[in-house]
């Protein structure tokens, strides 16, 4: 590293906690961030890089260490380093109450920014966020997109020195993380601004100058992704079968003891392998009639290399999942049915006529931007939301007379964390397992599945509130799955998980569909929207496009492009609505 560090830490420890329940959340860290670059800050659930973020704030002190910020020390001289710092929290606090421009004002308050520059500074920034035109309405009516790009905007009124974000693209919508990525990009380009950021996109991280992988609070790598990446070089493979349908190749091949991944991409499988030589073991598997094809390594695969051998020995990937839900539908009969469903809040239509059905032992997704009424819809489907008009049907039940009874036959798992953070992980499994008329000894039998299936054993005694966003995500679905629905609807659910927690819940996703259930998903992870047979994007209450993810991807092939990505059809779906008006 060239010149003096923008920030160094060195040898770093902090604990949680007492006696036998310490966490070690930093042990030992030691690294420098040079000036003037982007840094990412990757790691699974429980790595440290909060705890990393709060420390270089000053907001938390390490127990053992030194931390300089700008040649300060970020303990003892915290209070002149404070001007310096921009740092916008997994969960910033907007005040959803007062309109954007009264969301600046405070926030230039508290950052202590001169009344003389500030028409100046918000002019730039929100003409930079896009936010000009949307001054006077309340931060409450922002999409979720634009809350984060507000949230950035607030943070930068101050012109901080070095921007710090936790998770800043977490439940946002490709289109707006891309709008995002190119606010940071100028940032640093035309402001020479530091810019550190945590992030669960590993897409992400490629775009970042420098990278810094952590795992259970050790500096585990770091370096220039593209060089990172040369390091999982030979041991990625892309799988296909003229036979095998995807998803159930998928299911197969991820289990195998020398697969560290495995990702379905188009109409096969790439996979990330402990030892190249692959073939001998798919024959002893009934695979040998596959086609087997090296492919270049990326930076998610030289991360997933480096931790995937300890996830695979210590998870649940490793063994068969136990049946999670009974599914009682025939695979012909039609579990969802959607006929010119509406759903207005005074006068503003946020859902507009649209149709779909979903089959039985289907997993079908329900993609789109922020706003675009996909939990409304959700919502509606679950009996939680009555629809304005058309036609709503769930497991053969019609929600406008048989809500109640629908409820009873689905899993519903909300896109905002809603079980009871004061209770415990076993006091909200034990709430919900009476919730849904379980007798006393099934409770047990179900709840004891939970805890095994989901590692929530660990984790049992702790409130819900305290846990990492990843194992909150666990513990909704645990819950949503106790009473073995046919008709899962999951609403955003991979939303700041990592990776090996995501490829794990597609994975039981998968064996539940094979078993009948009937799956509604929504996410914005859009690579795995290739999971689902079929899927809808709808953007502003209605419907673009709807069929197979190849279908979707179909009309956007080019001869520059002839395999698209999901995102890359899903950009340009919705820029074309956009600009169509």
């Amino acid at each position: 590293m060239s010149g003096a560090p923008c920030v160094s830490l060195e040898r770093i420890s902090k604990r949680f906690g007492k006696g036998e329940k310490a966490v070690r959340a930093l042990d030992g860290v030691s690294v420098e961030i040079a000036p003037g670059q982007i840094t990412g800050l990757v790691g699974p659930d429980g790595a440290g890089k909060t705890t990393f973020l709060r420390i270089v704030t000053g907001l938390l002190h390490p127990e053992e260490g030194r931390v300089t910020v700008f040649g300060l020390d970020a303990v003892r001289e915290q209070q002149k380093l404070v001007a310096q710092l921009g740092y916008m929290p997994q969960r910033f606090g907007l005040y959803e109450d007062l309109t954007v421009a009264e969301n600046l004002d405070l926030y230039a308050d508290l950052q202590g920014a001169p009344k003389s520059e500030r028409e100046a500074r918000f002019a730039e920034f929100l003409h930079m966020a896009g936010l000009a035109p949307f001054t006077d309405r309340l931060a409450g009516n922002l999409s979720g997109g634009m809350k984060q790009k507000l949230g950035l905007v607030c943070t930068l009124v101050g012109r901080p020195r070095l921007l710090l974000l936790d998770e800043p693209t977490v439940g946002v919508d490709p289109l707006s993380r891309r709008e995002l990525w190119a606010i940071l990009f100028r940032l640093r380009q035309e402001k020479n601004l530091t810019i550190v950021v945590s992030t669960s996109y590993l897409e992400e991280a490629e775009r970042c100058q420098r990278v810094i992988l952590l795992h259970q609070g050790k500096l585990l790598s770091e370096g220039d992704p593209a060089e990172i990446a040369t390091r999982a070089a030979g041991k990625t493979v892309f799988v296909r079968s003229n036979e095998i349908p995807a998803r159930s190749l998928h299911s197969r091949l991820a289990r195998l003891p020398s697969v560290l991944s495995a990702s379905i991409e188009g109409e096969g499988v790439r996979l990330l392998v402990e030892e190249p030589p692959f073939a001998e073991e798919l024959a002893t598997q009934g695979l040998a009639g596959v086609e087997i094809q090296p492919v270049a390594p990326r930076f998610a695969d030289a991360f997933l290399a480096a931790l995937g051998g300890r996830h695979k020995r210590e998870g649940v990937m490793q063994r068969p999942s136990a049946p999670s839900a009974a599914g009682s539908g025939r695979i012909d009969q039609d579990m969802i049915v959607v006929r010119e469903l509406s759903r207005f809040f005074g006068r503003f239509e946020a859902v507009k006529k649209i149709s779909f059905h979903v089959r039985a032992g289907e997993v079908f997704g329900l993609l789109g931007p922020n706003g675009a009424g996909k939990s409304t819809t959700f919502r509606m489907l679950c009996g939680l939301l009555p629809p304005s008009g058309g036609v709503a049907r769930v497991a053969g039940v019609d929600l406008r007379t048989g809500a109640a009874s629908a409820r009873a036959r689905i899993g519903y798992v909300a896109q905002k964390f809603s079980l009871y953070g004061s209770l415990t992980v076993r006091q909200n499994m034990q709430f919900f397992a009476r919730a849904y008329g379980l007798p006393p000894q099934r409770q047990a039998e179900r709840i004891g599945w939970a805890e095994e299936e989901f590692e929530l054993a660990v984790h049992r005694d702790a409130d819900a509130e305290s846990l990492p966003l990843g194992y909150k995500q666990r513990l909704a679905l645990a819950c949503a799955l106790l009473h073995e629905p046919d008709v899962l609807f999951l609403d955003e659910p991979t939303s700041g998980m990592d990776p090996f927690a995501r490829e794990e819940l597609w994975l039981r996703i998968g064996e539940m569909a094979q078993q009948g259930v009937t799956v509604l998903i929504t996410t914005h992870h859009l690579s795995e929207a290739e999971f689902c047979d079929r899927l809808i994007i709808i953007a502003e209450g209605r419907i673009l496009a709807e069929g197979t993810p190849g279908e979707i991807k179909g009309p956007f092939r080019t001869p520059e492009m002839p395999e698209p990505s999901m995102e890359e059809a899903f950009v340009r779906l919705i820029e074309r609505s956009r600009s169509e008006g």
